[in-house]
């Protein structure tokens, strides 16, 4: 096997936050290499400006923007808190719901970014600001996780443990600091865009809404354009509903195990992931991989 078929390999093997991480990871070395070495600026296509008729001319940098990065530091520590966040995250809920988060985060945080230097404050950022870097997705995930799962906790440096609550409520300090002393205020402003559809999307979850199924539709819809047109024609028998509660027999079997994610998920709330059986652990992690 060459070594390409072997990247590409384990590539595939990756989950799709792993392959997120590994993509952010490319772009930084491609814009690297075209900006600092070739001195070609494509890349600035791909960056969120301030001005609204500079976004006018390239819409798709409201999504783009989160994948590109100003610096090695800013991308290890974005990437970092990612794999840590979907670590926690993935075994739980899944996938395919928490990249809804992810994804709707960085978009929330480049219309913050917009409406604020657009409506609210001319100089904000400067003059022809842009916006670059994934900390939006990230603030998204961080705080539904700290108020969806208030109680979940995380092991640092292998010897104490902190709740994602408390690193939620870190960060949001932190940066509310930052924004009012005028600190690439550009950034925090796309961080709390972030925050805010984590906010929302966790309430919502709670009271049994998923925020984000238009969003996961629209994006199925546009990647099946992609994919590769099989020839074959499926033909569908026609199934009758069975005695399942008025519901086919596939839908009261997915209902009952949403059901059952609810209760495991209310009990980490409350006495956090420890007090699971190992029956439990198990159903979850089978859950996640779904």
């Amino acid at each position: 096997m060459s070594t390409f078929q072997n990247l590409k390999y384990k590539f595939n093997t990756l989950d799709i936050f792993g392959k997120l991480i590994v993509v952010n990871v490319i772009v930084f070395i491609v814009d690297f290499i075209l900006s600092r070495v070739i001195g070609l600026y494509i890349v600035n296509y791909f960056k969120l400006p301030s001005d609204f008729m500079d976004f006018i001319v390239q819409p798709w940098s409201i999504l783009t923007y989160g994948f590109l990065h100003n610096g090695f530091f800013h991308l290890l520590f974005n990437m970092l808190l990612l794999f840590y966040l979907a670590r926690a995250t993935t075994n739980l809920f899944r996938t395919k719901m928490m990249l809804n988060v992810y994804l709707m985060g960085i978009l929330f945080g480049g219309m913050a970014y917009l409406l604020v230097s657009n409506l609210f404050f001319a100089e904000f950022f400067g003059a022809r600001g842009i916006l670059v870097g994934s900390s939006a997705g990230v603030s998204a995930l961080l705080l539904f996780i700290a108020v969806y799962m208030p109680h979940t906790q995380i092991r640092l440096f292998n010897a104490f443990n902190v709740k994602w609550m408390h690193i939620a409520i870190f960060f949001v300090v932190i940066d509310a600091g930052r924004l009012l002393l005028g600190l690439n205020r550009g950034g925090y402003v796309a961080h709390f865009g972030g925050y805010l559809l984590g906010y929302i999307y966790a309430v919502q979850l709670q009271k049994g809404n998923d925020f984000g199924a238009g969003f996961e539709r629209l994006m199925d819809s546009i990647a099946s354009y992609f994919k590769p047109k099989s020839k074959l024609k499926t033909v569908h028998r026609k199934k009758g509903k069975s005695g399942f509660a008025g519901k086919t027999k596939k839908e009261f079997e997915a209902f009952n195990k949403q059901k059952k994610i609810d209760m495991i998920l209310d009990k980490i709330s409350k006495s956090g992931y420890e007090s699971l059986t190992a029956e439990e652990k198990e159903f979850l992690f089978k859950a996640g991989q779904d």
